[in-house]
């Protein structure tokens, strides 16, 4: 059996424009922006690269090789592949292992640091550990040959399809691919193809996960019947962050529509790909299905944390107009004492009874205030709100 290639990849929204900046900065062009040119430097050696070109084939992308044999192709549309060829399937572990360092040590944080000016990405993705789908090309391989690489890499099946020219056998994180008279440059296209839809696909099943974590938390906060005073401010703080977190994610999402079209397009006046996507050409229509229901999720989730922050805003006006009261009080106390002073001495007079009892009147004064103060901050307020049934069947 012959491992031909092993590819991995990943995907995030670019565009041509960044794709022109990766290409000067692999060769050395300096940045227009203010980053460090050490820092530039840095990055680009480790990167070990040995010959880089510049190719359209639908889109615009670069490739580069390394020095170890590492291959990388970008796209204009934000999508990575890298491949490494003719595999010792005794060592296929070893260099899989190899490959995904390399985007991980190298590559990643290059490009990280390239593009870290500008609109940030939310705490919610940046922490998100990467699963890439492998892709094991295999040359002529039998059936059982197949089946012995996913058992030792995964051993999970999850579906398995044949043709006259090439066989695909999934597994969870492994697409084994064995090519019977497929060329190399037929197979290298379906796998770009498949890593798109299959980022693409995980990025909106990521933001599922977050705007049910989202949803939860702001739940937590209007949760509270009653909220006192010096909780307000604190309440309406974390709705701040969440409402920045649902803006910076909601603009990601809304970048997502410009790119399936395109892909699709692509794609299906591809000849190379005709006889792929009768199996997966739908799923381009699936995607724009999918990417609709999450942006109607996300606009749900930006009203609802709107109506808490209003809701909140609106106690701390109610906060604010008490402290106003309470001022009121004590301004009139004060008044009132300095009246009463005013009737009760002939002249005025600098004495030690009159500096004690100025002392005992600004004391009432701060006293009262800081007491006012008090009970303004543990009084309660009630939440209203709307309750709902999270278990209609």
């Amino acid at each position: 059996m012959k491992i031909k290639n092993i590819y991995v990849g990943g995907w995030f929204q670019r565009t041509m424009l960044q794709l022109s900046e990766i290409y000067d900065f692999l060769r050395g062009v300096d940045s227009k922006l203010k980053l460090s040119k050490q820092k530039l430097a840095t990055y680009r050696q480790a990167l070990d690269i040995n010959s880089i070109e510049y190719g359209i084939n639908g889109e615009e992308f670069i490739r580069f090789t390394t020095n170890n044999g590492v291959n990388v192709k970008i796209f204009e549309d934000g999508l990575i592949v890298l491949s490494y060829g003719t595999v010792d399937s005794d060592a296929l572990i070893e260099d899989m292992n190899k490959i995904q360092t390399y985007y991980e040590s190298s590559l990643s944080p290059a490009l990280n640091y390239l593009f870290s000016l500008g609109a940030p990405v939310p705490k919610e993705l940046a922490g998100i550990e990467n699963v890439y789908p492998y892709f094991i090309v295999l040359d002529k391989a039998t059936k059982a040959e197949m089946q012995e690489l996913l058992t030792r890499t995964e051993g999970q099946r999850y579906f398995e399809f044949e043709t006259p020219k090439y066989d695909v056998l999934r597994g969870d994180k492994y697409y084994f691919v064995n090519s019977k008279t497929k060329t190399a440059g037929e197979i290298e296209r379906y796998i770009e193809e498949q890593i798109f839809m299959r980022e693409f696909k995980a990025q909106l099943h990521r933001y599922l996960n977050i705007h049910r974590i989202i949803w939860e938390k702001i739940d937590n906060v209007k949760a509270h019947e009653r909220v006192r005073g010096k909780d307000i401010v604190r309440f309406t703080t974390e709705l701040e962050a969440y409402a920045k977190t649902i803006n910076l994610i909601d603009g990601r999402i809304n970048q997502m529509s410009t790119y399936i079209p395109t892909r699709e397009k692509i794609a299906k006046s591809d000849k190379e790909l005709s006889e792929f996507l009768e199996y997966s050409g739908y799923r381009y229509e699936t995607l724009c299905d999918t990417l609709e229901y999450i942006k109607y999720l996300w606009d749900m989730t930006q009203n609802y944390v709107d109506s808490a922050l209003r809701q909140f805003e609106s106690l701390k006006t109610d906060v604010t107009s008490k402290s106003v009261e309470s001022l009121t009080i004590v301004t009139s106390m004060s008044a009132g004492a300095a009246i009463i002073s005013l009737f009760t001495a002939s002249e005025p007079e600098f004495t030690q009874f009159g500096f004690i009892y100025f002392f005992i009147l600004a004391l009432i004064g701060w006293g009262s205030g800081k007491i006012l103060n008090y009970v303004g901050h543990r009084q309660k307020y009630d939440v209203s709100d709307i309750e709902y049934d999270k278990n209609i069947k």
